[in-house]
């Protein structure tokens, strides 16, 4: 038989709620010995409760590049369109992109992988947007996340 593989984080570190059914997690969890930050959307529905492909995994030297980005930002977005705010390289044609996003009138924080490679170049399905009005919360889970991550 089988065995059933449940999602067990080695640290939960807080949740930003999108919906009645749908939330962000911020969590460290370890891989082959690495210790990464991820932040991943989970739902939780009538067939299926559980963590959906939507999500980035953060390195330490990552999270060290993504948390001036976001801490410089203002309280209240000051662009209506989407805007642009970093890039950095994650692995061998892939970077981790941090941009302001206008979706459905409502402004957020994406953080999103952008593949560039001989059969595609574009955005990857590998990333989370964070509402705007949550991000005070969002970089308080990541600040620590990346003392957890940096731990050994």
């Amino acid at each position: 038989m089988a065995e059933i593989r449940e999602f067990k984080p080695l640290k939960e570190l807080g949740t930003i709620s999108l919906s009645d059914t749908t939330k962000i997690k911020f969590y460290v969890d370890e891989y082959k010995g690495y210790k990464y930050g991820s932040i991943r959307t989970f739902i939780s529905g009538d067939t299926y409760t559980g963590p959906t492909k939507s999500g980035i995994t953060l390195n330490a030297p990552l999270l060290d590049n993504i948390l001036p980005v976001l801490q410089k930002l203002p309280k209240e977005p000051q662009t209506n369109e989407d805007k642009e705010l970093a890039r950095f390289p994650k692995k061998a044609g892939v970077e981790l992109v941090v941009r302001i996003t206008i979706f459905r009138d409502t402004t957020g924080v994406d953080l999103r992988e952008w593949v560039e490679d001989s059969s595609y170049k574009g955005w990857s399905k590998k990333g989370v947007r964070i509402p705007y009005k949550e991000l005070p919360k969002a970089v308080s889970y990541l600040q620590e996340m990346r003392q957890l991550v940096s731990k050994d």
